[in-house]
């Protein structure tokens, strides 16, 4: 027992390597080509094109880019739509210089306005993401629920709940342990937040403590046994996550405090 908690001061705090995904990595390259390229293929046409229409198709480009990828990427799309639009599509041509007030207005206006709208089509695809997180959340709860209510002994639940909470959380291993609580190794807390020893870890800045993580499940407000997690190699789920854990440990619960699980 204390020899587990005494590992955790011994071991140096680890703090996982963030990478992004492939798809905003793309978009962040795309955001610097792309205006570029827009920018090139209109040079024939700069001295019949208006520089008001030249700025709008560039603004399409970020639109397209803040689609695809991240809010960093809309941005970078809109500092090189600025960027080329004046190099390429302003007088005196392939400098950064901007001799005419119009154009210069033109020039902040479409950096502006692709910002703005980047960041508004990063926060549509976000909101986009959670929605579908959130339906895929809503039926992990709707099929532990339907479970609880149909199974014949609470260690289907359990094993039903462990497969979820791996799925869930990513995790290398889960078990479960009945009964009686031994050590003290980091807990995940109700409120999605972990504990380890009387200090809290922030596991959105911090990843995962190292070794495992107890998840505990309560019946009628009685401990009646614990999902010990191992972390995977991945990414830490969000907050969202782990509240739709600590509920399907609430189910858990829910099931042991009704039927009890069977003899083994």
């Amino acid at each position: 027992m204390s020899t587990h908690a005494g590992t955790w001061r011994l071991h140096r705090i680890h703090t996982p390597a963030r990478t992004w995904p492939l798809r905003d990595r793309l978009a962040l390259i795309a955001g610097l080509a792309a205006p570029f390229l827009t920018a090139l293929v209109l040079v024939p046409f700069r001295t019949s094109l208006s520089h008001t229409n030249a700025a709008l198709v560039l603004v399409v480009v970020v639109v397209a880019v803040s689609a695809l990828g991240s809010r960093t990427a809309g941005v970078v799309a809109a500092l090189s739509a600025a960027a080329w639009y004046d190099f390429f599509l302003t007088r005196p041509y392939e400098t950064f210089d901007i001799n005419a007030s119009a154009d210069i207005e033109t020039a902040v206006l479409l950096l502006v306005v692709g910002v703005i709208v980047s960041q508004l089509a990063a926060r549509a695809r976000r909101l986009e993401v959670m929605t579908v997180t959130d339906a895929a959340h809503l039926a992990r709860i709707h099929r532990t629920a339907d479970l609880v209510q149909s199974a014949n002994s609470a260690d289907t639940v359990v094993d039903h709940v462990r497969t979820e909470l791996t799925d869930l959380l990513g995790l290398r291993a889960c078990r479960f342990e009945y009964g009686t609580l031994i050590g003290r190794p980091p807990r995940l807390e109700t409120d999605g937040s972990v504990t380890v020893g009387r200090r809290t870890w922030n596991p959105d800045t911090d990843g995962w403590p190292e070794g495992e993580i107890e998840l505990r499940s309560y019946g009628n407000g009685h401990y009646l046994g614990r999902f010990m997690l191992t972390p995977g190699p991945g990414a830490v789920p969000p907050l969202q996550a782990r509240l739709v854990a600590v509920t399907l440990a609430d189910q858990t619960g829910a099931a042991l405090d009704t039927s009890g699980p069977a003899q083994r």
